[in-house]
């Protein structure tokens, strides 16, 4: 089959089954996990709908929109986390961009919130590293990137001519509402379980040793672990103040994402003399891995079970074949008055690289759309 991006004429964009969704998937799966069918299921705050594009009676690309209302409104706001994936860079954006607007807006939308899937910049582990030990450098922007994609650039460029506005990144530490700009990503492609353990930087080299010489062990949870799991995150939560997501949140994402696959989503354990002193969620889709509510217990820190726990992750991820192990959110400020940077210290010691996404960006619809747009904006931060 050609590729879903080689169309010549007009596109038109229609609601599609969960069927017909999950049988693009099957011939196109690499997209964000945050793109599939399933995550519609997790979200039950959120109205979701799968659309496809046409060029004539072929589907080209497929997506999922999740539609938030405004209270006491026949209006709602549609959001593609991480999507919708496209032909970006296409000569005429706007022939993908303006009928998906049309088909929201038809819907009752008041506002469509996307997020390009395009890495603009990229820095290697060792990069980051000089930056951190440079009291020069406070922010990654400070350092020449080891990679700058121009067309990524110009896709930015091209959305605020055709009226898209960037959405804040948040506060000064790089995270806010919607999906995080920053991330830290290993690369697995090709790579041997000998050489990803010599890609280790040397403090996480040595925490890894010490992990196994205390006797460490990872193992695999299962749904009736996902308490335990819940434990080590709501205390995670607490001490580094954000807002934990309820138990059935959980339990709702493992029978939604394994539902089609079973296994979709995995829980990761760490353990040592019986007790689980740290955990986390790996997400599977095409062949992109995500690390997904990383948890751990102050007890027993010294044993560095994070270090084992991700370390296995790493090797189960590479040897079912994935090319690229997601890390998610780092903060991109490297001075040591940044209460994250120990996060990113630890990310990119596995080798991870950090890439900067295109960002998030808006587009009002009708004539209330940036009124509304403020209003949700007001709403979601008071929650």
């Amino acid at each position: 089959m050609t590729s879903p991006f080689s169309v010549r004429s007009a596109l038109s964009v229609r609601e599609i089954s969960r069927e017909e969704h999950l049988a693009h998937l099957a011939l196109y799966p690499d997209v964000s996990h945050l793109q599939i069918p399933e995550w519609g299921d997790v979200k039950p705050d959120w109205d979701a709908e799968s659309v496809g594009w046409f060029e004539g009676t072929v589907m080209v690309a497929a997506a999922l929109v999740l539609y938030r209302q405004v209270p006491g409104l026949r209006r709602a706001l549609a959001y593609l986390p991480d999507g919708p994936s496209i032909d970006w860079r296409h000569p005429r954006l706007e022939q993908w961009l303006d009928p998906l607007v049309a088909h929201v807006e038809a819907r009752g939308a008041f506002s469509v919130r996307i997020g390009p899937p395009l890495v603009v910049r990229e820095w290697e582990a060792g990069t980051v590293a000089e930056g951190i030990a440079d009291p020069g450098v406070r922010h990654l922007h400070g350092m020449s990137a080891d990679a700058l994609d121009g067309s990524a650039l110009e896709v930015g460029e091209r959305l605020r001519r055709l009226g898209w506005q960037p959405c804040p990144d948040g506060d000064e530490s790089g995270f806010g509402v919607g999906q995080p700009r920053y991330a830290c990503q290993v690369p697995l492609a090709g790579q041997s379980a000998d050489e990803l353990r010599e890609g280790l930087v040397l403090h996480w080299e040595q925490a890894l040793r010490k992990s196994e010489l205390a006797g460490a062990r990872v193992s695999w949870g299962s749904a009736a672990d996902l308490p335990e799991f819940h434990r080590l995150y709501a205390a995670t939560a607490a001490r580094d103040g954000f807002k934990a997501r309820p138990p059935e949140y959980f339990q709702r994402m493992w029978r939604a994402l394994n539902a089609e696959d079973g296994d979709r989503v995995r829980l990761y354990l760490a353990e040592h003399e019986g007790e689980v002193l740290s955990a986390a969620l790996m997400i599977s889709v095409g062949s992109r891995v995500w690390h997904s509510y990383a948890a751990s217990s102050p007890k027993g820190r010294e044993l560095r079970p994070s270090t084992a726990l991700l370390w296995r992750m790493l090797g189960d991820a590479r040897a079912a074949g994935a090319d690229v192990y997601d890390l998610r959110a780092v903060s991109p400020l490297l001075d040591d008055g940044n209460r994250l940077l120990g996060r990113l210290r630890f990310k990119t010691g596995t080798g991870g690289r950090v890439v900067e996404y295109l960002g998030e960006w808006e587009l009002p619809v009708g004539p209330q759309g940036k009124v509304l747009q403020r209003a949700l904006g007001v709403y979601l931060g008071r929650r």
